[in-house]
This record gives structure tokens, sequence and C-alpha cells, in this order.
């Protein structure tokens, strides 16, 4: 119970600390502040309620104890002895003890004195006042607080005088409240003003943290990258101005850093697109001359006829990785793709037609919508990125594994825009965990781990992602070992730019071989 009790107030007070710096600082003026008024406040009121007892004793010490002093003698009161009340303050409490006993007791009213009824309590209260002449607070019932001092009287009885503390504690409670007001207007008016202060004087703060929000969240991965302009210093002997200076100095080591990789990126990418361009020529050579000699009709040595299959298939292969060299190479250097629309319906089906050619060791299955789904964008590079997405299912999985093409239209993303879906999954092995984070990487080639039928170039998947991502698009992968899933989002068109729907006898289901 304990525990939960102390969780909970952990708890509470986590979320009642001011997560702002200005938040902190402002709470933490105004605490010290109250502190500080507090300790006044408390001084003050000790102060000055020692002040007023101590001369109430002093008054109870003038009065010399005449009143109390008036009652030993309990014959009918007459002329002469009748208690004096003579000079005696309003309320003046006199009481007679003998032997530990209260035989008399009356208080000042009105000139006259009166008799007090008192408990057993006030009894006991009024003999356990010590002998010294020295003021004790006590509560009576009938009274209220008093303040009372026995002397020993001629008859070898106690004689007790006391005055009211009503009036002291009166003043005192008028001095509480004075100050709860004045400090608390105090208090109120230091938290604006200071919260204005505070904000005032952390502004070249909130120009850092600007700064560095805006640095991050600018795509520094790649690309050309503007860096933002350094934070004004108005004075560097500051913390603050000490921190502008370390992160505009930071900005400096980030911009050249980031400078010096754009240059390097352009010199790959022109040398990239340079080299492919080249080596299309010579490797088409090289294919056309290997399909020739292997046309040839004559006898040709089994160690010959094997160098010429070797060499037609390599180039073959060496094709394909120009192509997509050159390919990657023109996207990044931002060349525009096809505008069109295009029925996607029709180019999964074509493009999983394709596939199951390709592998008919392995299970294709299509989950389509009855109506046909169109996107905007270059048909031929959309073709090339499903075909890429099916190809790595079929060459990465072994034979017998289950592969489902799934299309959705109409989905909404997170800012509210309608969205095409595009899955490819597989009950595959999985993508190893290590392999993951950069998978739609160039040249990246999974490990044994993922039986591999055919060879691949490791430019399959950084195809579909430059594709996608210059569609306006997302492409994403979820891995564990028995379900691996692509995801492809693509911009949907709007609702009159919708293609015809006459594919819906081939894409109503799903169909499986």
């Amino acid at each position: 119970m304990c525990a939960a009790v102390r969780t909970h107030a952990l708890a509470l007070t986590r979320r009642l600390r001011p997560r702002t710096l200005r938040g902190q600082l402002t709470t933490g003026l105004v605490v010290l502040l109250a502190l500080a008024c507090l300790a006044v406040g408390v001084t003050t009121v000790l102060a000055l309620e020692g002040f007023l007892v101590r001369r109430l004793d002093q008054q109870l010490t003038a009065s010399g104890g005449r009143f109390a002093a008036s009652l030993e003698h309990e014959a009918t009161p007459d002329s002469d002895n009748r208690p004096d009340t003579r000079g005696q303050s309003e309320g003046t409490f006199g009481a007679r003890l003998l032997h530990g006993t209260t035989t008399r007791a009356a208080v000042v009213r009105d000139r006259t004195d009166a008799p007090v009824p008192l408990t057993v309590g006030d009894r006991r209260a009024l003999a356990g006042v010590p002998v010294d002449g020295d003021g004790h607070s006590r509560r009576l019932s009938a009274l209220g607080a008093y303040r009372l001092t026995a002397v020993r009287g001629d008859d070898r009885d106690v004689l007790i005088t006391g005055l009211p503390l009503r009036p002291v504690e009166e003043t005192v409670h008028r001095l509480e409240g004075v100050e709860v007001a004045v400090f608390g207007a105090a208090l109120a008016a230091t938290g604006v003003v200071g919260a204005l202060w505070v904000r005032l004087s952390l502004r070249p703060l909130r120009r850092v943290t600007t700064t560095a929000v805006s640095v991050a969240e600018r795509p520094l991965a790649s690309g050309d990258v503007a860096m933002p302009e350094p934070v004004p210093v108005a004075d560097p002997r500051t913390e603050v101005g000490q921190v502008a200076t370390a992160v505009n100095r930071m900005l400096g080591h980030v911009g050249s850093a980031l400078e010096r990789r754009q240059a390097s990126e352009e010199r790959l990418r022109h040398f990239a697109a340079d080299a492919s361009h080249e080596l299309r020529t010579p490797v088409a050579n090289i294919r056309g001359h290997a399909e020739l000699a292997l046309r040839h009709r004559g006898p040709v040595p089994p160690e010959v006829r094997r160098a010429l299959d070797r060499i037609h298939a390599e180039s073959r292969r060496m094709s394909r990785l120009v192509d997509d060299l050159l390919l990657l190479a023109r996207i990044d250097a931002g060349r525009a793709l096809d505008r069109a629309p295009v029925d996607l319906t029709r180019l999964v089906l074509d493009a999983t037609e394709d596939a199951r050619a390709a592998g008919p060791g392995h299970r294709w299955l299509l989950d389509l919508p009855e109506e046909a789904v169109t996107v905007t964008g270059d048909e031929h590079r959309l073709h090339q990125a499903v075909g890429n997405l099916l190809a790595n299912a079929r060459t990465h999985t072994p034979a017998g594994t289950e592969v489902t093409v799934r299309l959705t239209s109409g989905t909404e993303a997170a800012a509210g825009h309608s969205r095409v879906g595009l899955t490819v999954e597989d009950n595959g092995p999985g993508i190893p965990p290590e392999l993951r984070p950069e998978v739609f990487g160039r040249f990246v080639r999974a490990d044994h781990s993922r039986s591999r039928t055919a060879g691949s170039t490791g430019l399959g998947l950084a195809i579909v992602h430059a594709v996608v991502t210059a569609h306006g698009g997302t492409v994403d992968v979820e891995s564990r070992p028995g379900h691996t899933v692509f995801t492809v989002e693509l911009p949907a068109p709007p609702p009159e730019g919708q293609g015809p729907s006459g594919l819906a006898d081939r894409a109503s289901g799903p169909c499986q071989e």
C-alpha cells in the first residue's frame, strides 16, 4: 500500500513538474521567493507574538496581584473585604487556591467581579500553574486563552492572576492576514514579471533551438542540403552566447561535410552514368559475337562451347547491370519520368504472369479489388519496380514458397491523402536482421540464409526504392522467419483520373496456380 502511494506521488510530481527551461526557471524563482516570504512571515509573527506576550507579562507584574489578593477573604463582601477591581483591566482573571483546590475564581467585567464557573479540567489547569511569578499560557473553558501568573498568598494559599490572550491572538491573526495578502500579491507579480523576464532572457536560446530543429528536420542522408543561417550571437561572454557560437561552429563543420559528400556523390553519379553509357556498346558487341559463335554449324569443341555459353550468360548479366546503373543514375540526376494514367491492376497481372512463368515452382496468389486501380506515373518504370519485387521473392525463396500479391485502393494516409497500396508477401525464410536496415541499398545481396537460384546484381530493390520515391510514394519491408512483406504506397489520382475497369473478370478475388 505504501509503495503504491509513493509511486502515485512520484508520478503526480513528474506530471506537475515544468518541462520547459522557462517554466523551471520561473517556478524556481517563485518557489525561492515563497520560501523567503514564509521565513519572513513566520519570523515576524513569532517576534510580534513574543513581544505582545512579554508586554502582557509586564502588565501582570505591574498589577501586583491585587485582584487575586482581594479574593483571599471568603466572607460576604462588604466595604472592607470586597474584591479590589479598581485599576484592573477588563477581563482580568483572579483565582485563589488552597491546598491545590480552587476556592474562588472571578473575572473583572464592567468594573465588577463576576464569578467564573470552572470545570474539572479548568481546576486541574489552574493547579498546574507553577508558583514562580512568571507568565504561563492556559486555556479556560469559560474564558478562553489566558496568560496566568501564580504567587504565594499571606494565608499559605496560591493567588493566580491572569489577563486574556485574545487581543494578542487577534493582533497576530491580523498580521498573518496582511502578510498572506501582501506576499500573495508579491508572488503573483513576481511570477508574471519573472516569466516575462525569463522569456526575454531566453530569446537567444530559442533562436538556437529553432536553428537546431531546422537542421534536424532536413534530409541530411542524401542530396543537396541547404544549411540554415547562423545563429545571431549577441554576447559571446554569456552562456547562451557560448552555446550559439558552438552551434554556429558545428553548423559550419556539418555544412562543409555535406558539401564534400554531395560533391563525392555527384562525381560517383557521373562516373556511374558515364561508365554505364560507355559499357553498353562493348557489352552488346560481346553478347552479339557470343550468340553468333554459338550459332556456328560446324564442329565446336565442348570446352569452347561451354566458354561461349558462359560468355553469353555473363554478357547478358552485364547488360542488365549496366541498364540498372544507368537507370539509377538518371533517376538520381532528377530526370523527369513519364506522367500518364497507368492501369496498375493490369500491370500487376502481367508482372505476376511473368513471375509465374519464371518461377513455376512457387505458388503465386493474387488479391485484387474488383475495380481497376489506376495511378499516374511512368508505366514502364512501375512495371520494372513490380517485376523486381516479384523477382526478389522468387530469387531469394525456395521452391514451394507461397507469394501473395495484394493491391488496395483508397487507403487514407497520415496526411489525409488517398493512397494506393501494393504488397508482396511470402512465407520464405525471411531477411536477416542485420540486412533489413540497408535492404534498399545498392549492391546489397542477401547471404546464405536466403537461397539463391539465380544471379543477382544487388540493384533490384534499389531500383524499386528509386522508382517509388520518384513517383512520390514510399516502400517499406517487414520480415521475420516465415513472413516477409514489402509494402508500396503510391499517391492515388483524383476520382476523375481513374482508368477503365475492363479487367474485373481477371481481378475479381484471389486467383492462384
